[in-house]
């Protein structure tokens, strides 16, 4: 696996592979979550690329970017583990050359709802870096993770509007015996709070179950199991997460605070129809 951490040393490394490239973007603290990215691309692209960024745009004035993880060397063993042809972990000088961008992605209005209503200029931020890397990776798809369903969302609707070449595939979220979703911030849970954190799972499944009842059973259901939690939303909406369906696919999305860490989770199910 080569490591790279200027553009130029990318462009190089890049520049090297031919066929179909797959990416995985990442802040590190990589976990089997990540791990599953990563095999889906070495399955079906001929070179995969990885990255490794702390993005400071995304996190707000409260919010953990001095706390976030960095476990670098243990990041580059799942690598290597998972056949990784190239990782570039780049500086923020190198990501944002003059400082702070004064030319952002706007995430329009998706991007001020749920957790963008919770967590302001955080997917303007995401999308900057994302498009940064897309842009520097050249790769042929990138693949992300379904637990960031909103995230996942919007970078689709930019890569759609922006005529980006690089398709996005999404990965089943990947999840831990009792259901809790793979995050690198479940390392800050306590032991209690571990147990309780997995009631966002269950809420999620309850209302799943729901589903051929409609919407105020999909929603009864889930929040039955969320009393003991701070909860930021529980949102039944439809897959893009435009409406509240009536009947068919849709989305139930919960966010909730476990002792002193946010959590967020989802999952896919069909309201109205048996």
């Amino acid at each position: 696996m080569i490591e790279v951490t200027t553009r130029s040393e990318l462009a190089k490394a890049r520049a090297g592979m031919a066929g179909r490239v797959g990416v995985v973007l990442t802040m590190g603290a990589l976990h089997a979550g990540h791990a599953a990215n990563l095999a889906t691309a070495r399955a079906e692209c001929d070179h995969v690329l990885a990255t490794i960024f702390v993005n400071p745009l995304q996190f707000g004035p409260t919010e953990d970017f001095g706390r976030y993880p960095r476990t670098l060397d243990a990041d580059l063993a799942l690598l290597r583990e998972q056949g990784v042809d190239a990782v570039f972990r780049p500086a923020a000088e190198e990501i944002y050359p003059t400082g702070e961008p004064e030319v952002r992605v706007a995430s329009g209005p998706l991007g001020t709802v749920l957790e963008g209503a919770h967590r302001p200029g955080h997917f303007d931020g995401v999308l900057t870096v994302v498009l940064k890397l897309l842009n520097l990776t050249a790769a042929t798809v990138a693949y992300f993770g379904e637990k960031d369903y909103q995230q996942l969302t919007l970078i689709r609707a930019m890569v759609a509007d922006l005529n980006v070449p690089t398709t996005i595939a999404a990965v089943p979220t990947v999840r831990e015996p009792d259901g809790l979703a793979l995050s690198s911030r479940n390392r800050y849970l306590s032991a209690s709070d571990r147990s309780r954190a997995s009631a966002l799972s269950r809420a999620l499944y309850a209302g799943a179950a729901a589903g051929p009842a409609g919407t105020d059973a999909v929603l009864g259901a889930a929040r039955a199991h969320l009393d003991d939690l701070d909860v930021d939303y529980l949102a039944l909406t439809d897959p893009a997460l435009r409406t509240a369906p009536e009947r068919g696919p849709a989305r139930l999305l919960v966010a909730a605070r476990v002792g002193g860490t946010r959590l967020i989770d989802n999952v896919g199910l069909t309201v109205g129809v048996a």
